[in-house]
């Protein structure tokens, strides 16, 4: 009875030191830097607000980056990068640093690498700067961003040994495609 139980908690134990070996070596070697685009827009105006949905997507970015800790969160000057960021970073008690839209993304990448060489960092851009400042990141190829998609998120985790690794992945709601035009 008694070997019976102890086999159990024993495979527990060892899977509970697993997890932990893995994760203290990520989170003391590693940059993980966090890029979306701001959440949907209540319209096409030159600094809207995000709308009901655009609010909700912050929220699904909170939820989806739960208890994540994060040195520190990156928004442009227009108000929808702030709004998506908000709820995520208020759960934190972090201020979001604001840099230029129009400032290239190879020379922003460069500061976030050199201002965060370990730690995660969420960043928020546009459909026409998220590419670029993930491609400046990883060192990789990415795919354009239509202008109708904002579930798009990628993650770059450089390592110890300085190699970038990208994953994309979706948050949120489904981007749905635009209707096609007759």
């Amino acid at each position: 009875m008694r070997r019976r139980l102890f086999a159990p908690l024993a495979v527990l134990a060892c899977m509970l030191l697993a997890a932990c070996a893995s994760r203290l070596p990520v989170a003391a070697d590693t940059a993980t830097f966090i890029v979306v685009r701001h959440a949907e827009k209540v319209d096409a105006s030159h600094d809207p607000d995000l709308s009901a949905a655009g609010h909700a997507r912050a929220r699904a970015l909170a939820e989806r980056l739960g208890e994540l800790p994060l040195a520190a969160a990156y928004a442009t000057e227009f108000k929808r990068t702030g709004q998506t960021l908000s709820p995520t970073a208020q759960a934190r008690g972090l201020a979001i640093t604001a840099y230029a839209a129009g400032e290239p993304a190879a020379a922003l990448a460069a500061r976030l690498r050199a201002a965060h060489p370990r730690g995660t960092v969420l960043v928020a851009g546009h459909s026409n700067t998220v590419p670029a400042i993930v491609a400046a990141l990883c060192g990789c190829a990415v795919a354009p961003m239509p202008d109708h998609e904002y579930d798009r998120l990628s993650t770059i985790r450089i390592g110890a040994d300085g190699q970038p690794r990208l994953l994309v992945e979706r948050y949120g709601a489904a981007t749905p495609a635009p209707a096609a035009t007759p």
